[in-house]
């Protein structure tokens, strides 16, 4: 869901107001720039930490497929008591609320293209009212179970977005999009230690915290969904290719819609002179459709959008009340249903409250927020499993 709110908003948002940053890069260039590096190797690092560990500790060492499991090093069988039932509850809380604030961000999006549809009016009690409904949607997938349910939907959701994807490539600055993907990741590449060290200190004091810091907070606290899902998938594979498989294959992908999404917004706001901008800074989760208003067939691909949303938002509820019942079943990868179903329910419940309470900004501090405590779990799980890999012959 993020991806598709943030991949036209973020680079419109650097372009009007980038950060103070020493660099020779056009402003567009370092708009692209920026976002390919909060959404590259350093979001990807963070759930390859995750799911090397559950991987490595679960299927090489028999453990159960917790957190906890991946503290057997250091804790031993105290992984079964009370350190580990804190372990796996501060996973928990950071998968909820991580998972909440996409949900808050897919509903505030959904809303936006029900009102470019047919002007829905765009609130609270509507969004409210669509996480209501959508978390419904969510819970029937669970109820029909993993295969029936969240792998169809799954696999529905992607042949949507390769659609969508292909529809804005072909439709619109075709030559424009290839040329920032190319000149994106190159810069992207060339900048990398400078964006990572770079720290503001004088000038525009709240961009980090409202952008960096809330993407590594946000990546922290879904860390534990998403690496147990590609642990999930992994077994069987080398180290080797764990990595390699878990780094470059999804951040390609991500920056493929990126530039496709990005590529198209900058080009209608700097040589069509469309008001890209101007809708970001006035609401940000209109920036899709905005940007769509100046395609061809742009009813069509906005249905299209928002349908993708949608599914987003359903299969991020399931998938993230399956974790959720894995980690508080103490590694059961069969919970029962109705667990899952309560779990869905509470995402739907949390992210209502995040949005009554501040809208975007409530959502954002919650990721950030939530996954500060992880962070620090994190720092255990290197040296857990540094140490373990240490004992392999």
């Amino acid at each position: 869901i993020g991806l598709v709110f943030w991949s036209i908003a973020e680079p419109i948002k650097h372009f009007t107001n980038p950060p103070s940053i020493d660099s020779q890069l056009s402003p567009a260039n370092l708009a692209m720039g920026i976002t390919y590096f909060h959404w590259g190797l350093h979001a990807w690092s963070v759930f390859i930490v995750v799911g090397l560990s559950l991987a490595y500790f679960s299927y090489r060492k028999g453990l159960p497929l917790t957190i906890r499991s991946c503290f057997y090093p250091l804790l031993g069988n105290k992984i079964y008591g009370p350190w580990g039932h804190a372990i796996d509850i501060f996973a928990v809380v950071g998968t909820m609320f991580g998972v909440a604030t996409s949900l808050g961000l897919g509903a505030m999006q959904v809303n936006s293209g029900l009102n470019f549809l047919g002007d829905c009016p765009e609130n609270k009690m509507t969004q409210i009212v669509l996480i209501v409904l959508i978390t419904a949607c969510a819970t029937v997938s669970v109820v029909l179970g993993l295969e029936k349910g969240i792998s169809r939907l799954s696999y529905f959701n992607i042949c949507l977005s390769i659609i969508l994807i292909a529809f804005l490539f072909f439709l619109g600055p075709t030559m424009f999009i290839l040329q920032t993907f190319g000149n994106g990741v190159k810069d992207y590449v060339s900048n990398i230690f400078y964006f990572s060290y770079w720290s503001e200190w004088i000038a525009k004091p709240r961009w980090q915290s409202s952008w960096t810091i809330f993407y590594w907070g946000w990546w922290i606290a879904w860390a534990p969904f998403v690496g147990m899902f590609i642990a999930r998938i992994s077994k069987g594979r080398t180290l080797r290719e764990f990595i390699i498989g878990g780094f470059f294959a999804p951040v390609f992908a991500t920056f493929i819609w990126l530039s496709v999404f990005g590529g198209t917004a900058l080009y209608l706001e700097i040589f069509e002179g469309a008001p890209i901008s101007q809708a970001v800074s006035a609401n940000v989760s209109t920036a899709l459709f905005e940007t769509l208003a100046y395609l061809p067939m742009e009813k069509i691909t906005a249905a299209l959008s928002t349908l993708v949303i949608v599914t987003f938002f359903v299969t991020s509820s399931d998938s993230g009340s399956l974790v959720i019942d894995i980690l508080t079943a103490g590694g059961d990868q069969n919970p029962p249903a109705n667990q899952r179903v309560f779990w869905a329910v509470t995402e739907g419940v949390i992210a209502s409250v995040l949005l009554l309470a501040g809208g975007l900004q409530a959502l954002q501090t919650a990721a950030i927020a939530s996954g500060l405590p992880f962070a620090l779990i994190m720092i255990g799980m290197c040296f857990a499993l540094f140490k373990e890999l240490r004992n392999e012959p």
